[in-house]
C-alpha cells in the first residue's frame, strides 16, 4: 500500500516535466492548494465502491494525477485548473480501480457459464432455478457456486451508480463531455434509477441494501427471513432483470428474445420492461442528475455538484 504522506515538492520533483508551462514554484503552489480536491474525489469514489478497496491506493493515484495536471496545465487555454485537474484525477482513480480488479479470467469464465446456464434453466423450468439445480447443471457444488459468485461481486469495483457511457480513457481526456454525450449519460443514469425503482419489492430491497448500502448478505437474509443462498439467488435475478430492462430501452439489439413469449417468465419480464417505461419520462430521468451528470436525488446516492 502506498503511503499518502508526501509533500507537494516531492511529488513535483518525482514527475518533473520536460517542458513545463509553469515554474516549479507555481506547480507546487497549485498542487498544495488543490490537494483537498483529491481527498474529495477519493471520498466520493469510496462511497460508491466495495469496502475492500483501500483509501491509500486511490489517494496515491489521485495525487500523482494532480501532479500530472499541474505539469500539463496551460492557463492560456481558458480551462480552470480545478476542472482540468478534476477530470485527470477521476480518470486516474478509475484506472486504479480497474488495476485493483483481482478477478481472474477463470473466475469470469465461470461467471459467464453460470449466467448462461441459469438463463437456460429459467427458460426450461419456467422459474428461477434453485442453487442446487444450478450447481447440478454446472457439474459443481453449491459451495463452489457461491464462492464464484462472491469472487465476481467483490471484483466489481464500480457500483451501479457508475453506469455510464464513458470509459476510463474518455474520462482522462482534457475536454469536458459535449452536450450530446452529457445528455446520453444523464439518460442512462436516469433509466438505471427507474429500473431499480420498478423492480419487485424484494428484489429492489436486495439490490439497494447489498450494492448501495453494502450490507452483508447474512443481515439481508435475516431481515427477509430467508437463507443467504436465497438472497444470492434474488440478487442474480435482480441483476438479470436490470440488465435486460436497460437494454430493452437503451440498446434494443442487446435485449433478449425469449424462445417462448407466452411463458410465465417471459410475461413477467415483459411486464417489468413495461413498468420501467410507465415510470420514466425524459423529464424524470434528467431530474436524477444535475447539468454535470452528478446524481442529485434517489437511492441515497448523492454526489456533490
Amino acid at each position: 500500500m502506498t503511503s499518502t504522506v508526501t509533500t507537494a515538492a516531492d511529488l513535483t520533483a518525482d514527475t518533473a516535466p520536460a517542458t513545463p508551462v509553469l515554474t516549479a514554484r507555481e506547480q507546487e503552489e497549485l498542487i498544495r492548494t488543490h490537494m483537498p480536491l483529491v481527498g474529495h474525489l477519493v471520498r466520493d469514489m469510496l462511497s460508491r465502491i466495495p469496502n475492500h478497496i483501500h483509501r491509500d491506493d486511490l489517494t496515491s493515484a489521485g495525487l500523482h494525477a494532480l501532479v500530472t495536471a499541474a505539469r500539463g496545465w496551460d492557463p492560456e487555454r481558458g480551462v480552470p485548473f480545478h476542472r482540468f485537474a478534476g477530470t485527470r484525477i477521476r480518470g486516474a482513480l478509475l484506472d486504479e480501480l480497474r488495476a485493483l480488479d483481482w478477478a481472474t479470467r477463470s473466475v469470469r469464465s465461470k461467471a459467464r457459464n453460470t449466467d448462461v446456464t441459469r438463463q437456460n434453466l429459467t427458460t426450461t423450468l419456467g422459474r428461477t432455478p434453485t442453487p442446487e439445480e444450478l450447481a447440478q447443471a454446472l457439474g459443481t457444488t453449491t459451495t463452489d457456486l457461491h464462492q464464484t459468485d462472491t469472487d465476481v461481486q467483490r471484483a466489481t469495483v464500480l457500483s451501479l451508480q457508475g453506469f455510464t457511457t464513458s470509459s476510463a480513457d474518455d474520462l482522462v481526456t482534457e475536454r469536458d463531455p459535449g452536450p450530446e454525450e452529457m445528455l446520453l449519460r444523464r439518460e442512462q443514469i436516469g433509466y438505471l434509477h427507474h429500473a431499480i425503482d420498478s423492480l419487485p419489492d424484494r428484489l429492489q430491497t436486495v439490490v439497494t441494501e447489498y450494492f448501495l448500502q453494502e450490507r452483508p448478505m447474512a443481515e439481508i437474509a435475516k431481515d427477509l427471513g430467508v437463507t443467504e443462498s436465497r438472497v444470492s439467488q434474488l440478487r442474480a435475478e435482480a441483476l438479470s432483470l436490470l440488465r435486460d430492462g436497460l437494454n430493452t430501452h437503451l440498446d434494443p439489439e442487446l435485449a433478449p428474445n425469449p424462445e417462448n413469449p407466452e411463458s410465465i417468465t417471459a410475461r413477467r419480464r415483459a411486464s417489468y420492461y413495461a413498468t420501467i417505461a410507465g415510470n420514466t419520462t425524459m423529464q424524470s430521468r434528467l431530474a436524477m442528475t444535475n447539468a454535470h451528470g452528478h446524481t442529485t436525488l434517489g437511492l441515497g446516492l448523492r454526489t456533490a455538484a
